[in-house]
This record gives structure tokens, C-alpha cells and sequence, in this order.
């Protein structure tokens, strides 16, 4: 590869939840019926060469990681939905400190940028102690995403903080 495309796409819905460490995504070539091959490829080459050393997926099958892996990425798979939250969310939460606090950058993406990731998001900075309430940390990540937070989000938040008590 040649020229601007060498450096791969920004995965739609991107934003940084901690600037220049945990970023945010819709799943890399799109969700559904819009998903793309080709674009899939580009947003990995993306966030490879942006230098993300690991992509978590919460998506509740395998996609994609096969396309990490063939492209030197490195991915973890935690499947999640509202309800497994509470039994996922205490493995998910620590992996992530250790990953952040060992220097790393992480992308974490479902299928879209909705509920369940900004509420996993939220959850974060409040788990880890990052932001001291759970509605401080909704309002952070609305802002982020530019995107406002419905129920099931919230509830995730609130399940994170319980973790964290």
C-alpha cells in the first residue's frame, strides 16, 4: 500500500474516553448489513498504525477477530450484553487497569457506539476511580460520544459502582 492509505480509516464514532489511551468505536468495517470487508481491513490497518496495542470486543460472537489477528492486532474477546454485565464487568474492569496502567492504548467497540459501551465506558471511570460519581461520569461520556445515554447504560454504571464500593 501507497499514500494516505496506507495509514488505514478512523473506525466510525471514534472518540477517546482518555485522550491517547482508551479509545471508543462502532465495530471496525461497519455493523449489520453495512459491515465491509475492505473496511474492516482499512480501520484495522487504522488502529494498528495509530498505536493501539490491543482491541477489546464486546461483541457477543467472534467477528473480526480473526481480521486482528491477520493483521497483527491484539484483541480481547469479552462477549457482553446488558445482562451478563454484572459477570463480565468484574473480569473486564481490572484487565483494563492493568492494560492502561501498563502503558498501553485499548479501542473498545460492540457492534455500534450505543448503551452498552458508554455504559461499560462510564462504568470505567468510575471503577477506577477516575471520576468520583456515576452521573459526573455519564455526563463525561455523553460529551465524549455526543451521544446521550439511555437505561441500560445507566444501569451498567451503576453495577460499576457497586464493583468499586
Amino acid at each position: 500500500m501507497k499514500g494516505k492509505w496506507a495509514a488505514g480509516i478512523s473506525p466510525r464514532n471514534f472518540a477517546w474516553i482518555i485522550k491517547d489511551r482508551l479509545a471508543v468505536s462502532e465495530r471496525p468495517g461497519g455493523y449489520a448489513r453495512t459491515h465491509r470487508r475492505v473496511r474492516r481491513q482499512e480501520e484495522i490497518i487504522w488502529i494498528r498504525e495509530q498505536g493501539f496495542n490491543r482491541v477489546v470486543s464486546l461483541l457477543a460472537s467472534p467477528h473480526n477477530l480473526r481480521a486482528y489477528e491477520e493483521l497483527g492486532v491484539k484483541w480481547e474477546h469479552f462477549p457482553m450484553s446488558r445482562a451478563d454485565a454484572p459477570t463480565v464487568l468484574p473480569d473486564l474492569y481490572p484487565a483494563l487497569r492493568v492494560w492502561l496502567s501498563g502503558g498501553e492504548m485499548v479501542l473498545v467497540h460492540q457492534e455500534e457506539l450505543g448503551d452498552l459501551v458508554q455504559g461499560v465506558m462510564a462504568g470505567y471511570l468510575v471503577y477506577a476511580s477516575l471520576v468520583p460519581s456515576p452521573a459526573e461520569a455519564i455526563s463525561i461520556v455523553e460529551r465524549i460520544t455526543q451521544r446521550q445515554m439511555g437505561p441500560p447504560g445507566r444501569e451498567i454504571v451503576a453495577i460499576a459502582a457497586e464493583l468499586r464500593a
